[in-house]
């Protein structure tokens, strides 16, 4: 079986085990360390997986690092591990601490659901601000599962992970800037694509002109490509989508410009571990409309559990009383849905009781 069903079906059972989740240890047990076993490593074994690697920092003694992986006696990765839903960029400087001591060339950070992976590109032996490359192991990525393979026992390669992991920050950062420049061009983008389409002077009117016609013709190229795919993609399904007997139910159903977002996903598998022992989980399906992403019993409209409003900035789920009227609780990322667990469990019982 190849890494990401692996890491698929290793994201099925955590969303299981994320109700029974709540502290470091449990994170390590019952998520991280099967994250490296699926690598191939025996974390059974100290002298291949050493827990509490000690990584003294300066006259700073007893600092402990998680794990250590090693390979021929040497530290090649390090992990640290934090809570599930703990807010990781809070822990990076922890991280730098250990790394710089170390001969580790990459290091992870994690609640064992992310991943987020680390080296030293930017200056030796110190860890770089940002990872360079972040896995969610309840939704993997196949181009993510493919730079981790690099990382397994049994194909380890540093060598071409570190260059990997090069490209893969330029790839960030061209993102960011080409994101930038989708928001607001540059006068050097707004030249690029007018200078030989424009025979007056470049004052600094026409630049302002120009800066907002290549905005509107850059987003709406964008726009038009993201929905050329996502109707192909939904061609295929369309016409069984047709037939459920409640398709039409929600007006906002019917659209077909639809995306499920990671954090609905992540969501969703929330909702399924929170109601583990209520509800059967292939009970729960997912109804995904544009204003909002419904789950709901038996994929019938008329039995909804909650609601998950994540498109604004404010985010919400949606619970019901026995009359079906909703109360919005706020949230902030989808972890948070377990501090709602209670009331998504009472919002669920109102439907199973009736159905």
């Amino acid at each position: 079986m190849e890494l990401l069903d692996r890491f698929r079906k290793l994201g099925e059972r955590a969303v299981q085990l994320l109700s029974h989740v709540e502290t470091e240890e449990a994170t390590k047990t019952a998520l991280v360390l099967p994250f490296l076993q699926e690598l191939g490593y025996d974390i059974f074994n100290p002298a291949e997986v050493i827990p509490e690697f000690t990584a003294d920092v300066g006259i700073k003694k007893g600092e402990k690092v998680d794990y250590a992986v090693c390979r021929d006696g040497s530290p090649v990765l390090l992990i640290e591990c934090k809570p599930h839903g703990a807010r990781l960029e809070r822990y990076s400087s922890q991280l730098y601490r250990y790394f710089s001591v170390t001969k580790a060339r990459v290091a992870i950070l994690t609640d064992g659901i992310d991943y987020r992976f680390f080296s030293d590109l930017a200056e030796p032996n110190k860890l770089d601000e940002d990872p360079f490359l972040s896995l969610n192991i309840v939704n993997p990525k196949p181009t993510a599962v493919e730079q981790v393979t690099r990382l397994a026992k049994s194909t380890f390669d540093l060598d071409a992970i570190l260059a990997a992991a090069e490209d893969l920050q330029y790839i960030a950062k061209i993102r960011a800037k080409f994101t930038k420049e989708l928001d607001e061009p540059s006068e050097a983008l707004t030249r690029h694509f007018v200078d030989d389409i424009y025979a007056g002077r470049f004052t600094q009117q026409a630049i302002e002109r120009f800066r907002k016609v290549v905005k509107t013709a850059l987003r709406s190229h964008v726009a038009e490509a993201v929905d050329s795919r996502l109707r192909k993609a939904l061609e295929a399904t369309q016409e069984a989508e047709a037939q459920k007997d409640d398709a039409q139910q929600d007006g906002d159903s019917s659209e077909q410009d639809v995306q499920t977002t990671a954090e609905e996903l992540e969501g969703l598998y929330a909702v399924k571990a929170i109601l583990n022992g209520i509800v059967e989980p292939t009970r729960i399906v997912p109804r995904d409309v544009r204003s909002y992403f419904g789950i709901n019993l038996d994929d019938n409209n008329r039995r909804p559990i909650c609601r998950l409003w994540f498109n604004g900035k404010k985010k919400y789920v949606g619970v019901f009383d026995a009359k079906k009227t909703e109360t919005r609780l706020p949230v902030t990322i989808p972890s948070d849905l377990f501090t709602h667990a209670e009331a998504i469990r009472d919002s669920a019982r109102h439907v199973v009781e009736t159905s």
